[in-house]
């Protein structure tokens, strides 16, 4: 496979994400937001995120089939160096290897800006990023009881840990 990851382009690709975000928002527990933003809000957080850390598309054709990127994991001080991990594909591009390219660059790059660990933050029942994550190197740390509330069910959600420095 020809990996084309590339840095996002904020008014270029805010649509194309927006559009695959919003799939998992309507239809899924996978995110735990309850209304999904619009390109011009999805373009104002690209903005704010990119000021600071990597946001990665891969693009094939023109097509945007996957974005991840990483954002500071709590707010205090001395979390400075542990950023949480975000990773969406389009439902075509599912089960073809792209988020594993895009998760490997992201984890390289952000290894190479010195920073010390990546934190995912999944819903307990969606196993399949949770073996992903663990085939990545991600080790689980921690497993939350019903704190999220969708469609219309308490759920779990657990951490899983990436150590850069390691």
């Amino acid at each position: 496979m020809i990996c084309n990851i590339r840095d996002v382009r904020p008014e270029q690709d805010a649509k194309a994400i927006a559009d695959i975000y919003r799939f998992y928002v309507e239809k899924t527990t996978v995110s735990f937001e309850l209304k999904a933003p619009d390109c011009k809000a999805m373009l104002s957080r690209i903005i704010d995120i990119t000021s600071n850390y990597p946001y990665l598309v891969y693009e094939d054709n023109g097509q945007i089939l996957g974005y991840c990127y990483v954002h500071q994991w709590k707010e205090r001080p001395a979390y400075k160096e542990t950023l949480e991990t975000t990773i969406y594909l389009a439902t075509n591009a599912v089960g073809r290897g792209i988020g594993h390219h895009l998760m490997k660059e992201l984890i390289a790059r952000c290894k190479s800006q010195g920073y010390h660990s990546l934190i995912a933050c999944i819903t307990a029942e969606n196993k399949t990023s949770c073996l992903f994550h663990e085939n990545l190197g991600f080790k689980k740390v921690s497993h939350f009881k019903s704190v999220g509330f969708k469609l219309g069910r308490y759920l779990d959600v657990v951490d899983y840990q990436y150590e850069l420095s390691k």
